[in-house]
């Protein structure tokens, strides 16, 4: 399994309490093909829309269990939020019509690979908010979906990080 961007910790380390507390909550989904096909499609400049669910799911569990919430739904949610395998810029859509419509798309697929709690459910529809009009209605949902904006700027500046880095050699 890779690590979460920004993470000291590998989540592989067996010995690690965090990652195999992690592992027990999303493992059965990594071995999936759906969710092990998202490492074929970039998310945020360069990083794989595999990556970016790790890095969702790990920062949203740590941060459910540091707050004694439901931590595997947000974890599993968290991995299953962007569940949706096309690229939507070669697709026909706006950036409007994608930021709408790809929650149904990820919770449409993540229910053929698992079952959900309503935790995981509303996570998955509801990550694009306050983009989109509805409010998630559970706190890992909001946990989620803040970790989703979170991630995604730091992996824009990670790798902005890289290219500047490379040009200074």
């Amino acid at each position: 399994m890779k690590k979460a961007i920004w993470s000291r910790i590998s989540l592989d380390e067996a010995d690690k309490e965090l990652s195999v507390l992690f592992y027990e909550c999303v493992g059965d989904l990594l071995k999936t093909d759906m969710i092990n096909e998202l490492d074929n499609f970039s998310q945020h400049k360069g990083t794989s829309r595999l990556q970016h669910s790790i890095n969702v799911a790990y920062y949203s569990f740590l941060i459910c269990y540091k707050l004694g919430l439901d931590y595997k739904s947000a974890a599993r949610a968290g991995l299953l939020h962007d569940l949706f395998l096309y690229d939507w810029r070669e697709e026909n859509n706006s950036a409007k019509e994608h930021i709408s419509a790809h929650p149904k798309a990820a919770l449409e697929n993540a229910r053929k690979i698992t079952n959900l709690t309503k935790i995981e459910e509303d996570a998955i529809l509801r990550h694009m908010w306050p983009m989109t009009i509805v409010p998630p209605r559970f706190r890992e949902s909001h946990i989620v979906s803040f970790v989703d904006k979170l991630c995604t700027c730091a992996e824009v500046i990670d790798k902005f990080g890289e290219i500047y880095l490379a040009g200074q050699n």
